[in-house]
Parts: C-alpha cells; structure tokens; sequence
C-alpha cells in the first residue's frame, strides 16, 4: 500500500508522528512525506527516522491565508497525487488539511483521512471564524473519514457542526500517535546534571513547559503565575521553557522582558528530546488556550511528572483533574500560580499525582498501540 502523510510542517513528523511513520513502514507500506521545506528538512527527517521505506516531497503549504501561494500548493498537491497513485492520503494540520482534502478528492484518491489536532478557530469571533470553522468543515466533507485526537475534541466539532459521530471519531483513548513509553522513561537522564547545564542549583524545584512560545500556549500567564510564587515565598523555583519562538508570537513587551532578565528563568529553544528537559521536573505546566489534546502532558506522565494545565478541550482528556494534575481556568495566572504553590509546597501529593499519570500512560497511551490502531483503519479501507 501506497501511503502519503502530509502536514503542514515538517516538526509533526519529526516530534509526533516519528513511531507512527516507522510502524506504517514496518508493515510493509511504501510511506511519503510532505511538508513546507525548512532549513534541513530531509536531514532531519532522515536522521530521525534512519528508514529505507521512506520518501521526502517539499511543497510549501502557508500556514497563513495567501491565496496565490494556496493555489500553487492546491496544483502542486494534485500533480502529486496523481502521479503517486497513492492508497492513501493522511493529512495532519489545518491548512494541510483543506488543501490535501481537495487535491486528493480531485485526484481520485480512493481512501483520504484527517485527523484534528485542534481548531484555530475556537477562540477567534466574527468573519474570520466563520471562514476557518467552515474550512473545517470542508475537510470532514471531503475526506473518508476524520479524526479527533481526544474525546472531548470530537464532541465539540460535532457540537459546532464540523461533523457528524460517523465521520468522526477517536482511536482508542485518543491522542495523535501516543508516546514511544522506552523513549520516555525516566530514569534515562540524570537530574543533578541536566540541572547543572542549565546552571540551575541541584535544590531548585523546577517547572518545565514544552511547546510554542507564543501567546495562545499560555506564556503570559504563565511567566505572570511564576512570578507570584515569590510573593508567596516560593523563592527556589526555576521556570524552564522549551520550544521555539514564532515570529508572530504576540507576546507583550513586559513578558518578553521577563524571559530576558528574570534570572530563575530559563530558555532553552526548540529540542527533539523533550526527555532530557522533562527528567528534571518538578511539575510540568500547560496553561494552554486551546489544544488538540496536549500530547507533550502524555510525555511527561510516562516519565511520572504531575501536570498543572488548563481546563480546555483537549487537556481534560490529556489530564485527569485531582488524580494525574490540576486544572485551572485558561487565561486566569492567579489560578494557575495557586495550584503551581499547591503542589510545589505538597511533595507528596506531587508524587501521587506523578505515579497515578505514569501510570495512566502506560495503560492507555503506548504508542504501539495507537500505531496499530491507525494502520488497522488503513487496512479497512484497503
């Protein structure tokens, strides 16, 4: 079986979809990749995934609206399938999603999946949501059939008339690929020196947060949050961020100051081994304003790391309030500063909450299991 996986950027094959890619290929799948190039694109992938059975194709596919440039990766999309005879196309990311839901149905491609890792549109108003909600629902229109990657997602598009529950669903207990468990476990790193490249004292607790340095990951409050803690005598903590920052991250000036100059914060850029950074947690923390799912809170489960994230779709699927973490309204540092002082002052509750979310991980979110689960729809419509 032919099988082309298309994102939007290449940093989803490379952090969330590495397993999935090796175990479609593992099966015997002939597998392609596409994606907007980037500095290194092929070597990255290649490097990371050291597979025989799998091809690279660059087609720059904006992430904003740009009509010229959707065209011509609308037609360069199409010329592609077509020649590729493909089984199947699997796309991944929004506007990967409506641009491959197109070209594939045009392109007769007989079996065209998506799966959802979140809406753009869910805290937007006016026009410009009506536009991207009915993007969306293009995409479960035009494709065999859709996924969500968490319970609660699915619900809400078929709340907002994305799609119906046929056309929707989730595979096993969701998520977009689970989490590699051998990957991420702990042990494998040494707290007492990952601490001390980052110069941080081997006493500190420490509070990490993965993903994009943006405003609508939550940094804002976050970075506000941290900074309460002292006010509330929570004078040996370190805030460890990791992950890139967008152009267009929106941060006020005051919170990029922070970042700068507060001298229990550190930054330490885009990784591909979260592992590393999350085996000196303390806590990790998620004040996300919107999610697919939060996979990144998986990871730091299986490594029996309690979360304290928002109460958001997507995170209580991904966090179970009181039992693995806590959850707090989003956009709310007073609250999220609470119950960050909560467990930071309760090391036995910390460590509860920890061995409760491995685990839950272990049990319902073993990569190879979700693997198996993608690669059994492929083989249905086979």
């Amino acid at each position: 079986m032919r099988v082309c996986r298309v994102a939007t950027v290449p940093f989803i094959f490379l952090h969330h979809l590495n397993s999935q890619i090796e175990a479609t290929v593992a099966a015997g799948h002939e597998v392609y990749l596409v994606s907007s190039s980037s500095s290194g694109f092929r070597d990255d992938i290649q490097n990371s995934l050291q597979l025989s059975g799998v091809h690279f194709h660059a087609i720059e596919i904006p992430r904003k609206m740009s009509p010229l440039a959707d065209l011509r990766a609308l037609v360069a999309l199409y010329r592609f399938f077509r020649q590729g005879r493909f089984d199947v196309v699997h796309s991944v990311t929004s506007k990967a999603g409506l641009l491959c839901a197109i070209a594939a149905m045009a392109a007769r491609v007989p079996t065209r999946l998506h799966t959802f890792i979140g809406q753009p549109w869910a805290g937007l108003s006016g026009a410009i949501k009506w536009i991207f909600k009915a993007c969306d629902w293009l995409i479960a229109r035009l494709n065999t059939q859709c996924y969500a990657d968490s319970e609660s997602q699915r619900a809400f598009l078929v709340a907002e008339g994305i799609a119906d529950n046929v056309h929707i669903k989730i595979l096993g207990a969701g998520s977009i690929a689970g989490v590699n468990l051998s990957r991420f476990e702990a042990g494998r790193f040494e707290k007492k020196l990952i601490k001390a490249e980052l110069s941080i004292p081997i006493g500190a607790q420490v509070i990490v947060f993965i993903g994009r340095i943006t405003r609508e990951k939550g940094i804002v409050e976050l970075v506000a949050a941290f900074n309460l803690l002292s006010q509330k005598g929570f004078n040996n903590v370190f805030l460890l961020l990791v992950g890139p920052f967008e152009s267009d991250s929106h941060l006020p000036e005051a919170t990029e100051n922070d970042l700068e100059r507060n001298p229990h914060i550190r930054v330490a850029g885009y990784t591909d081994t979260p592992e590393k950074y999350l085996a000196a947690a303390d806590l990790f923390c998620l004040p996300s304003y919107r999610e697919g799912f939060g996979s990144v809170v998986v990871e730091a489960a299986a490594m029996g790391v309690p979360t304290v994230a928002t109460r958001v779709v997507g995170l209580v699927d991904a966090v179970v309030e009181n039992e693995t973490g806590l959850l707090v309204p989003p956009k709310d540092a007073n609250a999220l500063a609470e119950a960050l002082a909560r467990l930071l002052g309760n090391p036995q509750l910390r460590r509860e909450l920890g061995m409760a979310a491995q685990a839950r991980a272990r049990a319902l979110f073993d990569s190879a299991v979700v693997n198996r689960l993608v690669l059994n729809e492929y083989a249905n419509f086979s």
